[in-house]
């Protein structure tokens, strides 16, 4: 009988493993250790009806029927998500290394300087492309980085805001339509009224404390923001900018004209879309926000020789040691595509980075000049990589479509009379050439055929930044393979990972991803797949999330899964809105009291603050138990307002309470 399954090769312990621990401990079996370990009354009482195991040689045949059913098209959809080259050398040694994604959170500075390192260059580079004084290390996605730039604008008013009830958030309808409604899920529990608009005739008020701007715009427009943040400065109104981190390099960062907050999108700098994620968002700011600013930041201070020395800096703000002040629950984000995006920046350097972004803006320019050649007109005179084309009398949304299909095209349709289309790193003259074919013949005319010199021959459109980008060293000295290949070593040796040794920390983070679990994501059809593309060229997503939802309510008892969170701290988010919902659908609005063990992990009570819950903690014993009679007490006190219990299964400390259902039983 074979021994390569998937499982045997995951689990370290081989059998003569298992008995000299077994023994070390006084069992006399895994059997008897669970009878000791895990009470009776919550023990499976059937076993799982989940498919048999797999080889990992039979898991990837599986994985590639799968993946074949994704196709992969040549995207042009954008709205913050694009095409872009993994440099092999960051791919090889980065993405694809142990030593980078095994490695535990950076809680002990002395074992991780490594990684420290390059999420110091990360920031380091957001600083730069932002023009801002301050920024993390990472967070989620951009949206999510969006709404944390609201609540962030909102715990900061002043006095007279706060005395006055200012709590409106102007939303420019420019806005990536994902932000936009992420916004509208966030800003109902903390007392947030949205204000979606035009942000050239809304007129902000004395109830408005904040503004959201996109920069370049959803439909690709670089708007001149300046009299627009001026104005609203001068109504005490706090700016927030969600820019593309490439237009930076050669826009004028929104930190030179007023902003307070900038935040985005990484994945642009080497990291492939996957369908959606994950990426490292960014989130820059004014200093002044240095103590509620969400998320990690790493800082520069001195070991115990004296000598220079990296550090999570300023923890005391962070969700764990604020517990139910806190004003964001985000723990530890994307660090290892963090690091990838820094790393693009270090091999690349401030002029590989800016003739990136001068090919991309050129294409544009250069695919906006055919089409007008063509009887198309091009919406706006300023655009970076997007431009909204406004179809002519005779040609249609549907022809365009039809015929982009047919060529293995996405675009982005908009009001049945635009096309937006947005080129990226990887647009070539022949990509171009291919649209131009496409509005060619949907308009009766012969197309023209462009060649790369053509592209480069193209005048710029727009005003290039005049502040320099990524002057730091470190972005100036590794351009070769064999030379990023050494500095990439140099950082990894500094760290701890499971390439040394176990790494006896229980928690949330610690998950040992298999090889045979991570090759796929670099294969095409997972790696290129834009989240916004039709259905049905995700069929192998769709098929693969399914299998997974079957799987995981097996396990679990629930009916069905949401993969929506992206982080548990977001999945304890989603599920607390679940529960409110579920109390406002039968008329109980009012019930708002979460019960929180004191033991429970800080992103608990800082989730349940966020969804605007009022927080009752439970006290625990000595052993760190929750204490059955004070949650019997705080309950019976509650039970006209309760909503529910955030409780660590099994507990922070690692233990089964078997007083779990007795617990239940009471809420």
């Amino acid at each position: 009988m074979t021994t390569d399954k998937f499982v045997n090769r995951h689990n370290g312990p081989r059998e003569n493993d298992v008995k000299a621990m077994l023994s070390k401990i006084g069992a006399k079996s895994v059997d008897e250790l669970i009878e000791q370990t895990i009470p009776a009354a919550i023990r499976l009482k059937k076993p799982l009806n989940l498919p048999s195991g797999m080889t990992e040689y039979n898991y990837h045949k599986h994985l590639r029927v799968i993946a074949s059913k994704n196709k992969v098209f040549k995207t042009f959809i954008g709205l913050g998500y694009s095409n872009t080259i993994i440099p092999p050398v960051v791919q090889r040694n980065v993405l694809e290394n142990p030593g980078w994604y095994t490695a535990y959170t950076p809680y002990q500075a002395e074992i991780a300087q490594g990684r420290l390192e390059a999420l110091l260059n990360f920031q380091t580079m957001i600083m730069d492309l932002t023009g801002m004084e301050i920024a993390n290390a990472s967070l989620l996605d951009e949206s999510t980085a969006a709404a944390e730039a609201m609540a962030m604008l909102f715990s900061s008013r002043n006095r007279d805001q706060i005395k006055n009830g200012a709590a409106t958030f102007f939303v420019s309808d420019e806005c990536y339509p994902q932000t936009i409604d992420l916004l509208k899920t966030r800003s109902t529990p903390l007392g947030i009224k949205l204000l979606i608009g035009d942000w050239k005739t809304t007129k902000l008020d004395a109830s408005v404390y904040g503004a959201i701007l996109q920069y370049p715009s959803v439909d690709g427009k670089v708007n001149e923001y300046s009299d627009f943040v001026k104005n609203a400065k001068a109504q005490g109104v706090s700016i927030a900018v969600a820019a593309d981190i490439l237009s930076l390099v050669l826009l004028t960062p929104p930190g030179e004209w007023g902003a307070d907050v900038v935040v985005g999108n990484s994945q642009r700098f080497g990291v492939p879309m996957g369908y959606g994620g994950p990426h490292a968002a960014f989130f820059a700011c004014r200093e002044e926000y240095k103590r509620i600013i969400p998320g990690r930041i790493i800082g520069v201070s001195v070991d115990a020789q004296g000598n220079p020395a990296l550090r999570m800096a300023l923890q005391t703000r962070e969700q764990h040691i604020r517990r139910d002040k806190a004003t964001s629950n985000i723990c530890t984000a994307q660090a290892l595509l963090a690091i990838m995006a820094s790393m693009f920046a270090v091999y690349h350097g401030p002029q590989g980075i800016k003739g990136i972004a001068e090919q991309v803006h050129l294409s544009a320019v250069t695919l906006a000049a055919e089409l007008k050649k063509l009887g198309y007109t091009i919406e706006g005179d300023k655009y970076f990589d997007t431009i909204k084309v406004i179809l002519p009398k005779g040609v249609s949304e549907g022809m365009i479509h039809n015929m982009a299909v047919s060529a293995h095209i996405n675009f982005r349709y908009v009001d049945n009379c635009c096309v937006c289309i947005a080129v990226d790193q990887t647009t070539d003259a022949d990509d171009i050439n291919t649209i131009i074919d496409i509005f060619a013949k949907a308009a009766g005319q012969a197309p023209v055929k462009i060649s790369q010199e053509n592209i480069f021959s193209q005048k710029s459109l727009l005003q290039y930044r005049a502040s320099e980008i990524l002057t730091h060293p470190v972005f100036n000295i590794y351009h070769s393979e064999s030379e990023m290949m050494r500095y990439i070593k140099r950082l990894e040796n500094k760290d701890l990972s499971l390439t040394h040794s176990m790494i006896s920390l229980g928690s949330c983070t610690m998950k040992l991803n298999a090889a045979s679990e991570l090759m796929p994501i670099t294969w095409p059809e997972f790696a290129h797949i834009h989240p916004f593309v039709p259905i049905e060229q995700a069929a192998g997503y769709i098929e693969m999330i399914e299998e997974l939802d079957r799987s995981l309510s097996e396990i679990t008892g629930f009916a069905k899964m949401s993969f929506q969170p992206n982080s548990g701290a977001q999945g304890e988010y989603a599920g607390l809105l679940v529960i409110q919902a579920y109390h406002q659908s039968r008329g109980d609005a009012h019930r708002n009291i979460a019960l929180i063990p004191t033991s429970a992990h800080g992103t608990n009570p800082a989730s349940a603050a966020m969804c605007g819950m009022k927080i009752v903690l439970v006290k625990c014993d000595e052993k760190g138990n929750i204490d059955v009679n004070d949650m019997r007490e705080k309950a019976t006190l509650h039970k006209n307002d309760l909503s529910c219990l955030m409780v660590t299964y099994p507990s922070t400390h690692g233990v089964y309470e078997e007083s779990i259902i007795e617990i239940t039983d009471i809420i």
